[in-house]
């Protein structure tokens, strides 16, 4: 069986990434420069979002506000998984794989137009924290090195720190937050001034798991990384398929992300960018024969592309699939996409603000489709589970998801809805409905 047996839906997606990546194929093996960056048309038309919602039909079936945790995957997501997973079945794993070869480059192509980057910049894995781990693991830390990270540090990275720490006697430096909870740029300037010798890393995570905060001096961030010659590595997992991101104008070397989040792409899928000039000066924290090759008997080499980052084995059906998530979110824009989140997000707050007994825990200058909020005299468990009970997913964020920030804030859990542009204001109005009846 072939992937075109997927029908039309799936072409016209790949059809649409085609006109512009022959041109990035085309550059793949040419040196990297700003001039070669794919370009990002401007949309004049909003999308239909009803003929959107319809590629989603369970989101007929269920009111599904948990996209921060895993969003609902559309139809032509599902269906290349399936039809890969079939030709699997009857002609074998290896053979499938050299059938699919070019289907197997649109992963690449498609993120690489969605980050502003190069396609040999990306790798695919198997999670953000794979991911996050491949790069923090490769660094070499050594006693006394200092890591700058963020008050909202999320808490597996967090837990690699400690290791460290114990392990590598390093030193990991908060970074404050401003008035608005924002990274406070002036205090980053001191702390990277403060020690006998520069920070071996900056680390940030854009968008906390427990709130719908973006931190938008990341960028500012990056820049005095640069200027330094320092590390940053920004941990983007709620952020890609929800609103632009830059990687260039974010300024990060490393710059990781999940598949099941807001690209709706299937679970066991990640992605790592890595630029050409960060691969120059570190390694991953393992490599397989995927990644490198076995040269001498003391030897070896690494692939010249972030794919030195991957490991052979993952599932190829879910790679698939998240190929044609990222072609998805490029065929509606991400523009398009982030302002919708947004006008969902913000009617979700502002009539979660206005119920009794109900705190909206979100604080910042710009907020994402991620809504955190904390019910009087409700354990955010029973919420969760009537909630469930009635058809409607939210998620339940522990204080050690960021710990930093909730003891900051003196918080130990709160209700999670994260919403999507397949989302409706019907939807927002049935939930806020219900929260009310419990």
């Amino acid at each position: 069986m072939s992937l075109a047996g997927l029908g039309s839906s799936y072409w016209r997606l790949s059809s649409f990434l085609d006109s512009h990546s022959g041109r990035l194929r085309a550059t793949r093996q040419k040196a990297c420069d700003a001039s070669r960056y794919p370009y990002r048309a401007p949309r004049a038309v909003m999308p239909d979002w009803a003929r959107i919602r319809a590629d989603t039909p369970a989101a007929e079936k269920v009111l599904h506000f948990n996209n921060a945790g895993s969003a609902l995957p559309t139809q032509q997501v599902t269906k290349a998984q399936h039809a890969y997973l079939e030709l699997e079945a009857t002609t074998g794993g290896y053979e499938a794989l050299i059938q699919e070869a070019e289907a197997m480059e649109k992963p690449y192509t498609a993120l690489a137009q969605l980050l502003n980057c190069h396609p040999d910049e990306i790798a695919i894995t198997t999670s953000s924290t794979a991911s996050w781990f491949q790069v923090f693991g490769g660094l070499n830390l050594k006693a006394g090195d200092r890591i700058l990270t963020s008050v909202s540090e999320y808490g597996s990275n967090f837990l690699a720190y400690l290791q460290a720490i114990k392990r590598q006697q390093v030193q990991v430096e908060i970074i404050p937050e401003d008035a608005e909870g924002d990274v406070d740029i002036a205090a980053l300037e001191k702390l990277v001034a403060a020690g006998a010798s520069k920070p071996a890393l900056i680390a940030l995570t854009h968008i906390p798991t427990s709130s719908g905060r973006v931190y938008t001096h990341a960028a500012a961030a990056g820049a005095i990384a640069q200027r330094e010659g320092i590390p940053y590595l920004l941990d983007a997992t709620q952020s890609i398929g929800q609103m632009p991101i830059d990687v260039q104008q974010l300024q990060c070397d490393y710059l990781t992300s999940t598949g099941r989040k807001f690209l709706r792409a299937p679970r066991g899928t990640g992605l790592l960018y890595a630029s050409r000039a960060a691969m120059a000066k570190a390694e991953p924290a393992m490599v397989d024969v995927h990644g490198a090759v076995w040269s001498g008997r003391h030897d070896y080499k690494l692939v010249r592309s972030a794919q030195r980052y991957e490991l052979y084995e993952m599932s190829y059906a879910a790679k698939m699939g998240l190929g044609v998530a990222a072609e998805y979110v490029l065929e509606i824009g991400i523009e398009a996409i982030w302002e919708r989140v947004q006008h969902i997000s913000g009617m979700l707050r502002q009539q979660l603000q206005e119920l009794q007994g109900v705190t909206v825990q979100d604080r910042g200058r710009l907020l994402c489709g991620i809504v955190s909020f904390t019910m009087e005299g409700k354990r955010p468990e029973d919420v969760k589970q009537e909630l469930r009970e009635k058809n409607i997913n939210v998620s339940i964020s522990p204080a050690n998801s960021t710990l930093l920030d909730f003891s900051q804030r003196g918080l130990t859990k709160v209700l999670r809805a994260s919403v999507h542009y397949y989302n409706t204001e019907e939807e927002v109005h049935r939930f806020i409905k219900t929260l009310k009846s419990l």
